[in-house]
């Protein structure tokens, strides 16, 4: 959530920024809300002030033993007047609040401008496969009998997907091997919850942009996290974060789940886009002054990863009209996919910056100010489990359709090699 504070007093250098967005009409109305609550409040304040002048005055009035109708009846009219005054401010209030939601976070100003399709690469690395037979990830591993789509379909609907043999293999692996670089770097494992309340979804900024893509139970009122971001943001809610603390690094290991709503007739085609999905994903608390490095630090992990699992990969640095509402700048880990001659996103990161912060109230004490600040929130995937089988796939497979995996997986439990049957 932006600063309701700096939007007064800088309200045409963020407008700016969210023309860039293009979430400036949306300003105006959180402007205008604010502006009426404004008002309503300094004439609420003049009623009480004139409620109690005229209270006072009866109250000597009293005491002198005169009579008091006249100025009773005047105090009856101006409490009535201020009941539905103070009842206009409460709804004034929640539409600016509601409006003031609705808004995403001010982009960083080198974040590059467009949509979807106006990433910029930042730098590639490792070399694509393009040459020799191709078979995609599902020919791979259901030779091997290691994915079944047709038996969960049966079992959960589409794109749902069995696991099976050296894959589970695979996928424990994968987590221990992050979780080993994670722990190195100073990041404390965490298996949180999966289903939360609502307010963490708004404090995280997926609601209400994206209730859409959540699932949710109806009788108990809770939601499925399509990220475990949320839940991490989560552990300092309503907290004041000791500043020597900081930076808090968290690395949280857990199911995940998005309805996929709006991708009809998007990758259709074997475990790229799934309902429930599982990720290793780094959360990081930080000093306002530190997001940026943080940024950087958490970019370097992702790659770090990709280079030891020898996956050919590129980094792009995402538009603005493609970020999401919390985020402030985001970029993205593409693996190179030999099936489909293209790179395509395994991992992002971004800066949060204040926005969480100030929805869940996650504060810090800057040496010397009074008060409190919102601390930065940053998260990165470190590995998102199907996208990254179906590089390790694709990018390991042999010409008789064998596939070969790196040795910082064997290590960890990984099959050396994936063999049809």
């Amino acid at each position: 959530m932006l600063d309701l504070r700096l939007i007064r007093t800088e309200p045409e250098r963020i407008r700016a920024a969210l023309a860039r967005r293009g979430a400036d009409a949306q300003l105006d109305t959180v402007v205008s809300a604010d502006e009426l609550a404004r008002a309503e409040r300094a004439r609420a304040e003049e009623l009480r002030a004139e409620r109690t002048r005229v209270s006072k005055q009866i109250g000597a009035i009293r005491r002198d033993g005169g009579d008091t109708t006249t100025l009773e009846a005047e105090a009856r009219g101006l409490g009535e007047r201020l009941a539905t005054l103070e009842a206009e401010l409460v709804r004034s209030e929640e539409r600016r609040d509601a409006a003031l939601l609705e808004l995403p976070n001010v982009a960083e100003p080198d974040a590059p401008d467009g949509g979807e399709d106006d990433a910029v690469e930042v730098r590639r690395v490792g070399e694509p496969r393009t040459s020799g037979p191709v078979r995609d990830h599902l020919e791979l591993a259901g030779a091997a009998g290691a994915i079944d789509m047709e038996s969960a379909a049966k079992v959960s609907g589409a794109r749902f997907a069995y696991l099976l043999g050296p894959l589970v293999r695979v996928q424990f692996a994968l987590v221990a091997f992050a979780l080993d670089v994670l722990e190195e770097e100073g990041f404390t494992p965490v298996v949180p919850p999966v289903l939360v309340r609502e307010e963490a979804m708004y404090g995280t900024g997926f609601f209400p942009t994206d209730r859409q893509s959540i699932y949710r139970t109806a009788e108990d009122d809770l939601f499925l996290v399509g990220t475990s971001e949320v839940p991490l943001a989560g552990l300092h809610m309503d907290e004041i974060i000791d500043a020597d603390a900081l930076p808090l690094r968290y690395a949280g290991v857990s199911t995940c789940f998005r309805r996929e709503a709006g991708a009809a007739g998007r990758d259709t085609r074997g475990i790229f886009r799934v309902h429930q999905f599982d990720k290793v994903e780094m959360f990081s608390f930080t000093a306002a002054d530190r997001s940026q490095a943080e940024h950087r630090r958490l970019l370097a992990i992702e790659e770090r990863v990709l280079v030891a699992l020898e996956i050919p990969y590129r980094v792009v640095d995402i538009a603005i009209g493609d970020l999401g509402a919390s985020a402030a700048r985001k970029f993205d880990c593409e693996a190179w996919i030999p099936s489909q001659e293209r790179y395509r996103e395994v991992t992002s990161c971004s800066n949060c910056t204040d926005y969480q912060a100030r929805r869940l109230k996650a504060r810090t004490r800057v040496e010397g100010t009074k008060g409190t600040v919102p601390v930065h929130t940053l998260n990165g995937t470190v590995v998102a489990i199907g996208r990254t089988i179906i590089a390790l796939l694709e990018n390991g497979q042999r010409p008789d359709g064998s596939v070969a995996l790196p040795d910082v997986l064997v290590r960890r439990g990984a099959p050396a090699e994936i063999t049809p049957r």
